[in-house]
């Protein structure tokens, strides 16, 4: 899967966790939360810069847009693993006429620390 469909994926929000704001590494793109994952297990981040900001305008939403990866599993190529990656907003407006919800996305990656997409799962 090309990078910039998973940037895009990851702006596309998911699910909640118990990491202060304070813990989380400011990020433009989802890349250093899955090298980090990748070394340490998990990382939580919170997306910063233009991209946040287009999806703030699309959702109608001010509120943070968070992000947390953990391991799932190694995979056979060395330095690849399988992540869980999950993105979420507050105050996300979707329809008009429609209340303002946490929204959120939760999805799976396989990635390597040699910033590539392997073929294995």
């Amino acid at each position: 899967m090309p990078a910039h469909l998973i940037r895009a994926l990851a702006l596309a929000l998911g699910t909640a966790s118990p990491v202060q704001a304070a813990e989380r590494l400011p990020v433009t793109s989802i890349k250093p939360l899955l090298l980090a994952a990748i070394e340490h297990g998990e990382a939580h981040g919170k997306l910063v810069g233009e991209a946040a900001n287009f999806m703030r305008q699309r959702f109608k939403s001010s509120d943070a847009i968070e992000i947390d990866v953990k391991t799932l599993a190694p995979l056979d190529e060395p330095g690849c693993k399988r992540l869980e990656v999950s993105t979420w907003q507050e105050g996300v407006v979707e329809a008009a006429n429609q209340p303002s919800a946490r929204k959120a996305l939760v999805y799976l990656v396989s990635y390597c620390r040699d910033d590539r997409f392997p073929a294995s799962k």
